[in-house]
């Protein structure tokens, strides 16, 4: 049996959270170790190449870059890499949008040091970890999407038309096609797109479609 520590690299572009961190982890050395630490993505990709930790524990947002956009990086580059997101971002979209990312968890920096260590563990063993109340929250979004309660981008004012047809120009489809694909006539689909522009506060098909990544409101 292996009981050597689980290895760590952190990543966070705020000097104090990453000592925070490391005082924090120090208590449970027979447990964990921090091996290296990065505040930007580019020398993180650089660590932890270099290192191949156990679990890499990066925040979502880095200055100049996301956080999202290294975790994805990270696991095309290998695609068993742990990589757990920290965040204080308390909201469902934040979860989603590191799943689809490829995240192996998701956790608020509330955590305790306890509880921060053990999920680490779990994540090393393969498990998924999603800070519990916000999973709570999640489960219950996802019941009421799935009963027909909402819909994607319902939160934001898309009617039921307009999430479709939002997801299909995030899809890469033409007013054309996705006319076709609608059953519906070319000046409907305008007036849709129109409308979606208009509650996403963008000026064209670029901005929404960043939009709809962005916020997470696509199938």
């Amino acid at each position: 049996m292996n009981t050597r520590p689980l290895r760590v690299v952190l990543i966070d572009d705020h000097e104090m959270v990453l000592q925070g961190l490391k005082a924090m982890l120090a208590r449970f050395l027979g447990r964990v170790r921090v091996v290296g630490d990065a505040a930007d993505a580019e020398t993180a990709e650089r660590v932890v190449a270099t290192l191949d930790p156990d679990v890499v524990l990066c925040d979502v947002r880095l200055r100049g870059s996301s956080g999202l956009d290294l975790c994805k990086r990270l696991i095309e580059k290998e695609p068993l890499r742990r990589v757990v997101l920290l965040s204080v971002y308390d909201d469902e979209q934040y979860l989603y949008q590191a799943l689809r990312a490829g995240a192996a968890g998701y956790l608020l920096k509330r955590v305790t040091g306890e509880e921060l260590v053990r999920q680490l563990e779990l994540v090393q063993a393969g498990e998924t970890v999603v800070d519990s109340a916000l999973a709570g929250r999640a489960a219950a979004s996802a019941a009421r999407l799935q009963s027909g309660e909402f819909w994607p981008g319902a939160h934001l004012g898309l009617s039921h038309r307009e999430s479709e047809v939002l997801s299909l120009l995030v899809a890469g489809l033409s007013n054309r096609a996705v006319a076709a694909r609608l059953a519906v006539g070319d000046e409907t689909v305008k007036s849709h797109v129109r409308a979606i522009y208009r509650k996403l506060n963008v000026g064209d098909r670029s901005g929404a479609v960043a939009a709809a990544l962005r916020e997470g409101i696509f199938r």
